[in-house]
């Protein structure tokens, strides 16, 4: 799509106010026509850009949830994998007193029926 401009009034602006010849006025008109017509924005041209933005937007914003949703997942999992450490290392930690506790008396034991 491209910009309308006029390049008759253009050109008629340029040898009425800035004294150019025709020839000078209609070429600097085209040449200003055909630079303007590939470089300038529409109102279209920035309807599409501003659709663009916002779906990128929500797209954007769509797959901050899923990291968002991923990282609470991750963050249940190792509370829950740092519960059931705690647990493992409670069970042993009692097993080897216990283990030890019995170990010491059976070992008391044995010394006073020797001692004797």
């Amino acid at each position: 799509m491209s910009v309308a401009f006029d390049t008759l009034k253009f050109a008629r602006a340029l040898r009425d106010k800035a004294n150019m010849s025709v020839e000078q006025a209609e070429g600097v008109a085209e040449a200003f026509a055909e630079a303007s017509a590939e470089q300038l924005a529409t109102k279209a041209d920035i309807t599409v850009v501003r659709s663009d933005i916002e779906a990128l937007r929500l797209k954007t914003n769509a797959d901050l949830a899923v990291v968002r949703s991923d990282i609470e997942a991750l963050r249940l999992a190792t509370k829950s994998d740092l519960a059931e450490t705690k647990a493992e290392i409670l069970k042993w930690m009692f097993g080897t007193i216990g283990f030890q506790t019995i170990v010491i008396l059976g070992a008391v034991l044995a010394l006073s029926r020797f001692g004797h």
